[in-house]
């Protein structure tokens, strides 16, 4: 078994071990380049090459279709495989794809189509890359420090969130979008080689000559999908990714072509959302401790969600900035519910069956952002972009209801053991 991090009373918490301070630097510097994506390849789209809404929502269905292409045979694979070994290649291999963008424009060759393809690969990466992270975390801490070692990672998380868009604007005005996604590869190239210094091993997964990737995947479905609390968070996400997604794709849409804000403006509206979501990083562990684990899920979309509606009723002056402010607070929401639900999942689930458990439930939950990133681009078209929000609003504040159907509504405590029992 692997060495879990040694437990401190220090306010500095995992940080204090090395591996963990890799792991947090190695997720810093990922996701600021992600960050930068998340600005950089629609901008590059709007205002490079002048795309329209529905070809916004394509790309926007492109970027997440790994998930419904690779998502469950992924987890499989990631069984079988150290977890550290695939996210040092995922991050090298997506620092490769995103450069060819910037090249392309250089060459003057860079069209729609190659943004399309780009953003497939570089999505089928990010799924490995994701299973594999959150399936290592449990093997790096430990499980008695899941709920600190997600906290903490989702707060350098949201510290890149209000550092890429506030990086991004000014990057983009200066040098233009598609020369911005180089700052996107070298965070990815850096985080690799964090990553690659960790010393710490998770056991070799043992593998059988008999082993089918079939049953393997069917292994994984069968233990999600008859959990009542893993059923229920993996619906809920499923609900509240579709409409996120219709929501960002006419998002950018809306502030840069109805409220007239430049590239700037646009960081710093993100950036605010960042802030939220920082906020939110650090109020997780104590929401979760004093309001329980299974109610803070449903309780942090029910209070931040509905706050969204602000965007599509603002007009240029202080109701953007009110705007602003509601999209702050769904951030902060959301990170609050992802710590309590991704420490329940992780705590809910054999360490055999990691992988599979995070690629079946993600598989389930984000296959519906391609099919969000298109209706948004349809309903932007049709309706407009003020309208696409109202929807989207509505429907992530609906994501609840799953949850509140389930044993998360009351269940409080993780449970503890290796090969836990469903929630009571």
């Amino acid at each position: 078994m692997p060495r879990a991090v040694t437990p401190t009373h220090s306010r500095l918490g995992l940080l204090r071990d090395r591996d963990f301070r890799r792991l947090f630097a190695a997720t810093a510097l990922g996701q600021l380049g992600d960050r930068i994506v998340f600005l950089a390849l629609p901008l590059v789209a709007i205002v490079a090459l002048h795309a329209d809404e529905f070809q916004v929502g394509s790309l926007t269905a492109m970027t997440s279709a790994g998930s419904l292409l690779v998502g469950l045979p992924a987890g499989a694979w990631v069984d079988r495989m150290r977890k550290r070994s695939v996210m040092i290649s995922a991050d090298f291999l997506r620092a490769f794809v995103l450069m060819t963008i910037p090249a392309a424009w250089w060459a003057d060759l860079l069209t729609v189509g190659w943004l399309y393809a780009v953003a497939l690969v570089h999505g089928v990466l990010t799924v490995f890359f994701d299973v594999a992270y959150v399936s290592y975390l449990p093997h790096l801490v430990g499980r008695g420090h899941l709920v600190e070692g997600n906290a903490k990672l989702s707060g350098i998380r949201s510290v890149t969130g209000i550092s890429g868009p506030a990086m991004a604007g000014p990057l983009v005005g200066w040098v233009g979008a598609p020369v911005t996604l180089l700052v996107s590869s070298a965070g990815m190239a850096l985080s690799g080689l964090l990553a690659g210094g960790i010393r710490k091993r998770e056991p070799k997964p043992e593998s059988s000559e008999r082993s089918r990737l079939v049953r393997d995947i069917r292994e994984g479905l069968n233990f999600v999908l008859t959990h009542p609390a893993l059923r229920a968070i993996m619906l809920g996400d499923a609900v509240f990714n579709l409409f996120l997604v219709m929501y960002q794709t006419m998002l950018l849409v809306f502030l840069e072509r109805e409220m007239g804000l430049e590239s700037f403006g646009i960081g710093l509206v993100l950036s605010g959302m960042g802030c939220g979501a920082l906020l939110g990083a650090l109020l997780a562990a104590r929401v979760s401790k004093r309001v329980g684990q299974g109610p803070t899920i449903w309780l942090a979309s029910l209070v931040t969600c509905p706050l969204t509606v602000l965007m599509p009723m603002a007009n240029p002056g202080w109701s953007l900035c009110a705007a602003a402010i509601g999209m702050a607070a769904l951030s902060l929401g959301g990170v609050v519910r992802y710590v309590a639900q991704a420490s329940l999942q992780q705590a809910l689930t054999p360490d055999r069956l990691l992988g599979r458990m995070n690629a079946t439930a993600r598989f389930v939950s984000w296959g519906g952002i391609p099919l969000g990133g298109l209706l948004g681009g349809v309903s932007g078209s049709v309706f407009g972009a003020a309208a696409t929000l109202w929807i989207g609003a509505a429907g992530m504040t609906l994501s609840i209801l799953p949850a509140l159907l389930s044993p998360l509504r009351t269940a409080r405590e993780l449970p503890d053991g290796k090969d836990p029992e469903p929630v009571r």
